[in-house]
């Protein structure tokens, strides 16, 4: 099952219910080899799903709600999106497979469109990247984002889950980015806040432990938004991949695993460049985020950053609240419990 391989080192939580009438039970989400592991924070499994007959119950809703069979008398509860994306993904694979190959699979348009495609790969790269942006949709998107974090976590460890800090870092990214996305902290890095496709960004835990108070965790998010600009992040991706890619993309609806491997390293490589004031200044207006606390965790001197300060909305009064002072240790404690 080759939907599997980009998923081996993702994780979540989960409330698991053995019955309907069940309160619930927090547990860890992750991938086997042909399975869905349910486990205790300690790692010791409680339960494995066959992935071919994982059922979803609650199509297009919130949280998603799993269940090991079509019964469904037994239910795994999922608000983790990356995940749900993740769990989807695997089941098309399956469906697909048990499908009659007649059937048209997203993206594939047909051997003579493909015949145009091969053209555009030659002649036409930028026309063929532009209309990849233009169809492949947020499922799809979330789905490649999500591949990208597994690869970084297989660097640098896996996400931080503490159930309180990540409710808590929900809570700020919707507060600043909207409730597209998610953003996501690993414990090793990366140098600087990067966004992947489908509104993925992702911290480091460095980043999170050293801030002072929520409007530099806050200030982290803009930036990383605001570093790509108009820029679209899986742009970026097609752009490092190539046009050959960008045409599997479309005719397939995947891209290959050495393909958003070789991105991912080289996102987590490269350092995102320092944005001035005309940049985020605006970003930070539009929040509603002091722009003060941000800039001095980049610079504690003040001294190379005070084009930043003076570009501060609320140099002269008080910022909206972000989050509630629990929150805000519950978020930097996200990795204590992980």
């Amino acid at each position: 099952m080759t939907a599997l391989s980009r998923y081996t080192r993702l994780e979540s939580t989960g409330c698991w219910r053995t019955v309907p009438s069940d309160s619930g039970r927090e547990v860890v989400v992750s991938f086997g080899k042909a399975t869905l592991v349910l486990a205790e924070g300690s790692g010791q499994p409680l339960a494995h799903w066959s992935l071919p007959a994982v059922a979803r119950l609650n199509p297009g809703q919130a949280p998603a709600l799993f269940a090991p069979d079509e019964a469904g008398s037994e239910t795994l509860e999922i608000n983790d999106e990356i995940m749900v994306a993740a769990i989807e993904t695997v089941r098309a694979s399956v469906a697909r497979r048990k499908s009659n190959p007649r059937q048209v699979r997203w993206g594939v348009i047909g051997a003579a469109s493909a015949a145009t495609l091969i053209a555009a790969a030659i002649w036409l790269p930028a026309s063929l990247r532009q209309e990849a942006l233009k169809v492949v949709p947020l499922p799809k998107r979330t789905e490649i984002g999500a591949t990208l974090l597994g690869h970084m976590q297989q660097r640098l460890g896996p996400a931080c889950r503490d159930p309180l800090g990540s409710e808590a870092l929900d809570r700020l990214h919707d507060r600043i980015l909207g409730e597209t996305g998610q953003a996501v902290v690993l414990p090793l890095g990366p140098a600087t806040p990067l966004a992947l496709p489908g509104g993925i960004v992702v911290l480091s835990r460095e980043m999170i432990e050293r801030a002072a108070e929520p409007a530099v965790v806050a200030g982290q998010l803009l930036a990383a938004r605001a570093a790509q600009g108009e820029a679209d992040p899986l742009a970026h991706l097609l752009d490092d991949a190539g046009p050959w890619a960008t045409m599997r993309l479309l005719t397939t609806g995947n891209l290959a695993t050495d393909a958003l491997a070789s991105h991912a390293d080289r996102l987590l490589a490269e350092e995102s460049p320092a944005l001035g004031p005309d940049i985020l200044g605006p970003a930070f207006a539009q929040a509603e985020v002091a722009i003060t606390p941000f800039a001095l965790d980049r610079d504690p001197t003040g001294v190379t950053v005070a084009d930043l300060v003076a570009a501060d909305p609320y140099a002269e009064g008080d910022a909206p609240l972000l989050i509630t002072d629990s929150e805000w240790v519950a978020l930097q404690g996200i990795c204590q419990g992980g």
